[in-house]
């Protein structure tokens, strides 16, 4: 409103320019709330009638044509200040309830399970989201800590429906069946009850002891990636893979479990495929295994986000899928420097 108060000043009265005093209330009304939008509106009614005055435009219908202009262009903005403020209520809300479901579904992973120290991070693909497709659970139960990483095909509501489903199925099975077989037959059976067409999950289920090291079931996940304590990186894998969950119920045997040796200063990271997927400007993927040196941190979390960080680098953005990671490390009570680093 000062740049075309000084233009009209400058350019006389001739010009034309008073009836844009009135893109004052217009923007105030875009971004500012009803009581901005209204003192803008005054503010420029006053401005306009001291231009008029000046300009002696009141002698015929421009000044007083300038001044509806204004009064009108305020009373609009003043009306879609308070609309959009109504909206953003509704939204604020609608989002503190998404966030508190999503809480519900993907709960925060213990730091500490059993014997192991985990540390997770899950990036959404759909802007805004805290939640998707991928999904995670940590469990310390009587045989061990059960954990499951899984991807489900798709985004949006139906993936998160979806992943609901096997997540519940996964935290009241862990608890209930004795062998990892079981858990991973209701898991499935629960997934094939929802899962319809071509839909599926893939999913890793593990169950880790420390006397029995770590046991897994593949149901065509990517394997995990376990680093020892002298820095040599695995990619443990099954013998046969199995169909994944809602694909393999009816058509043939659930997977073996197989087992893989995890004992002190032992890391196993699990992941979904947005990690192993990511690709940079030249269209390679992230090459995982090379990057294992940035989990020698002795803080699980910030091992983590180095490797996190490092995967948001070469991809050169965000994500174009979910992409979730789970660090477990073997935790010895006492000693070293990261039972300090996790106890700050």
């Amino acid at each position: 409103m000062l740049i075309v108060a000084a233009v009209d000043v400058s350019a006389g009265s001739g010009a034309g320019f008073l009836p844009l005093v009135a893109l004052g209330p217009a923007f105030a009304g875009l971004i500012g709330g009803w009581p901005r939008t209204a003192v803008v509106g005054a503010l420029a009614l006053a401005l306009c009638t001291a231009l008029g005055l000046y300009d002696e435009a009141f002698h015929g219908r421009r000044g007083y044509t300038a001044l509806a202009s204004v009064a009108g262009v305020t009373a609009a903005g003043w009306v879609a200040a308070v609309m959009r403020q109504r909206r953003e209520a509704e939204f604020a809300s609608m989002r503190s309830i998404a966030e508190v479901a999503q809480r519900v579904l993907l709960r925060p992973v213990p730091r500490r399970a059993g014997h192991l120290h985990t540390a997770l991070s899950y990036t959404s693909a759909v802007a805004e989201a805290r939640i998707g497709g991928d999904l995670y659970e940590v469990v310390a139960t009587p045989a061990g800590v059960r954990v499951i990483v899984g991807d489900v095909q798709g985004k949006g509501l139906a993936a998160v429906e979806t992943a609901a489903v096997v997540l519940g199925a996964f935290r009241e099975a862990a608890y209930e069946e004795t062998e990892l077989t079981g858990v991973g037959a209701r898991v499935e059976r629960a997934a094939d009850r929802v899962l319809r067409g071509e839909k599926f999950v893939t999913a890793l289920i593990a169950e880790i002891s420390p006397e029995r090291g770590a046991m897994f079931l593949n149901y065509g996940h990517p394997p995990p990636m376990a680093v020892r304590v002298d820095g040599a990186v695995e990619f443990p894998e099954p013998d046969q893979y199995a169909l994944p969950l809602g694909l393999g119920i009816h058509m043939s045997e659930g997977p073996r479990p197989f087992h893989v040796a995890f004992g002190p200063g032992d890391q196993l990271l699990l992941y979904t495929d947005g990690v192993t997927e990511a690709r940079n400007h030249e269209r390679t993927f992230y090459p995982l295994g090379e990057r294992a040196h940035l989990l020698r941190d002795p803080d699980p979390e910030a091992a983590l986000s180095a490797l996190h960080h490092d995967l948001t680098e070469y991809a050169e953005g965000p994500p174009q899928d979910d992409a979730a990671m789970l660090l477990l490390r073997y935790r010895q009570e006492g000693t070293g420097s990261e039972d300090r680093a996790v106890a700050r």
